[in-house]
């Protein structure tokens, strides 16, 4: 698949066939996600592969409860805290496998350097024919003490970018993009 092609077909998948994800797979696209730039090529990422369904499903209850403790007002009376509140919601869509990608130095660059890879990882997904979809809703959590050990990263690391992977259960129809704001100078 062209480069193109890829970003064009790339959206956030959130059906999956409960088809695996080979080893190989997944650690091939993190050797994309690697390629990506970063400051001054300090390369500050760590990534932390789950496909254990039972923790992933754990991680799903903590982050919905961690979520509506500290989630703005707002969402308690909208369809994200309808969502929340769903005990059979799960926020990894049942996908079979999670790949966070943390920065091991806790700094703004880093944050940035670990979304670049992300993107890299993403892109690379679909161009194998699979699905991916940044779970924002489990961020807060794995952001805890309690989120890093049950995950086992050291206390250092900073999680940015739990993306679920899988094999699509369908096709995603295309999303109509805004024009962009682009102001010219010179």
């Amino acid at each position: 698949m062209e480069l193109k092609q890829a970003i064009y077909d790339r959206r956030a998948v959130r059906e999956y066939t409960a088809d695996v994800i080979d080893e190989s797979e997944l650690l091939a696209l993190i050797e994309f996600a690697i390629q990506a730039p970063s400051a001054m090529n300090r390369q500050p990422w760590s990534f932390c592969v789950v496909r254990d369904q039972t923790l992933l499903k754990s991680i799903s209850d903590e982050a919905k409860a961690h979520l509506r403790l500290h989630a703005p007002a707002s969402f308690a009376s909208d369809r994200i805290g309808q969502i929340l509140n769903n005990p059979d919601f799960h926020i990894f869509y049942h996908a079979p496998a999670m790949v966070l990608i943390s920065a091991t130095e806790d700094d703004a660059w880093s944050r940035i350097d670990c979304s670049l890879a992300a993107e890299n990882l993403m892109l690379a997904a679909v161009a194998a024919g699979l699905g991916s979809c940044w779970i924002g809703f489990a961020q807060g959590w794995l952001e805890t003490a309690e989120g890093k050990a049950a995950l086992g990263l050291p206390a250092s690391h900073l999680p940015v970018a739990p993306i679920i992977v899988g094999h699509p259960l369908h096709v995603a129809p295309p999303t109509v993009r805004k024009k962009p704001d682009v102001r010219w100078i010179g």
